[in-house]
């Protein structure tokens, strides 16, 4: 193995539970903002070009179904689940989310 590959594999970091997590978070507010003002621009952009290619009211209504259930499973996974189920963890992406949901080790499960 290079010098190279070994150095940066032992600059790999993890969080709390083992999930590799990237070796700089991004701590600029001006760069939260455009990234999540990106994030708006792509999916209004996805949604116009989809009613262009099926102009429809059934698309529209199933399309803003669609959005508002994926918006509330993603709340669920982030925001209910460290609140209301299980106080110990502690969403990092949806990646880390599936684990928890794939270890044996859940609070609360019943």
């Amino acid at each position: 193995m290079t010098k190279e590959a070994q150095s940066s594999k032992s600059e790999v970091q993890k969080d709390w539970h083992g999930a590799v997590v990237p070796a700089k978070e991004i701590r600029s507010v001006r760069l939260l903002y455009t990234k999540a003002a990106l994030f708006v621009v792509g999916g209004i952009v996805a949604c116009v070009l989809i009613l262009l290619e099926h102009p429809t009211v059934k698309t529209a209504v199933l399309l803003a179904i669609a959005i508002w259930c994926f918006a509330r499973a993603y709340y669920f996974a982030f925001y209910v689940v460290s609140h209301y189920v299980d106080p110990s963890y502690r969403f990092s992406g949806l990646g880390s989310f599936v684990r928890y949901l794939c270890s044996r080790d859940r609070r609360n499960d019943p």
